[in-house]
This record gives C-alpha cells, sequence and structure tokens, in this order.
C-alpha cells in the first residue's frame, strides 16, 4: 500500500470518529440548529455606562457568525435546537493609569454581555452567566479611533468564552 493511501485511510478514520464533535471541540450531541436572539444594549441602564449605536447588532452577528464558522449547526430564526440570548449590560471607559503630573494615562473599555444559554436536546447544561472583556488604549486616543480594533478584540474574547461555555467540552 502507497503512502498515499496509509495518509488517505488514516484521515478518513480520524473524520468518521469524530461523531458530534469536530475540530473546534464543540460537543453539539444531537442539536442540528441554532438560534441568535438579537442582544439588546441596556448598558445605559448600569451608572457610567454609554450606548453605542449599532453594538447590539454588531456583537448579535459576531456570535451568530463563529457559532457558523466552528460548527456544523444551521442558524434558524426560531426554534432552535440551541438557543442563546441576552443583553449587553455594560459598556464603559474608566482611566487606569495616571501620569506623574496626575493626568490619565489609559483607559480601559469595558464590555458585559447577560447570556441565557438554552439546548432543548440537554436540559441540564442550560445556563445565565455574564461574559466580559476589557481593551486598554492611550488616554490621547480618542474612543471613536479605537472603537474598530476594540469591538474585534472584545467581540472576539466574548464570543469565544460563550461558546466554549456552552459547546466547550472540556
Amino acid at each position: 500500500m502507497g503512502r498515499k493511501q496509509v495518509i488517505l485511510g488514516f484521515v478518513m478514520v480520524v473524520l468518521s470518529s469524530c461523531g458530534a464533535y469536530n475540530f473546534s471541540g464543540a460537543d453539539i450531541g444531537t442539536a442540528e440548529s441554532f438560534q441568535v436572539n438579537f442582544f439588546q444594549n441596556y448598558a445605559d441602564q448600569n451608572p457610567g455606562s454609554t450606548i453605542v449605536p449599532g453594538l447590539d447588532r454588531d456583537f448579535t452577528l459576531a456570535l451568530q457568525d463563529l457559532i457558523n464558522n466552528l460548527t456544523s449547526l444551521s442558524l434558524t430564526g426560531s426554534n432552535g435546537d440551541l438557543v442563546y440570548e441576552g443583553e449587553i449590560v455594560e459598556y464603559r471607559v474608566t482611566p487606569m493609569t495616571a501620569t506623574s503630573d496626575q493626568l490619565t494615562a489609559q483607559n480601559r473599555l469595558t464590555m458585559s454581555v447577560n447570556v441565557r444559554f438554552f439546548n432543548t436536546t440537554k436540559e441540564e447544561v442550560d445556563f445565565e452567566k455574564r461574559f466580559s472583556f476589557f481593551f486598554d488604549f492611550d488616554a490621547t486616543a480618542s474612543l471613536t479611533t479605537v472603537q474598530p480594533q476594540a469591538h474585534e478584540e472584545i467581540f472576539e474574547r466574548i464570543t469565544q468564552d460563550i461558546f466554549n461555555a456552552s459547546l466547550g467540552n472540556w
């Protein structure tokens, strides 16, 4: 038997033995679909937080994209086997470090999301949790100039944490 056939056989055995798991480590069980309900932005109800237009839409899409890219589940608008819902509960900038003349040297943008996860095929794994992450930036930079990079990093971390909590089996 040639080397290519051995490698091909090995790959086929590995792929066929993955079952409900995939390369992301997700344990989707018998679920076939997922839905991500719109994450309303209620950050203004938290003192010191602000509302950023479009933040709710962008975060909702980021979570949908991550789950869609890391699983074989179909995205649906209703009656999903896995349901993600929640709200953005914090979006604030706070000074972090000061210079010797008592001026702010660095700011921290913090975003927190409250998430409810429902698995209709395995209800014992349902949860409600708060996920949070931050982005530090130079105090001389305006928030609007760092927002694209900040949102990318914050969304990536929070959505990955949500994914791990709901589908990570480790």
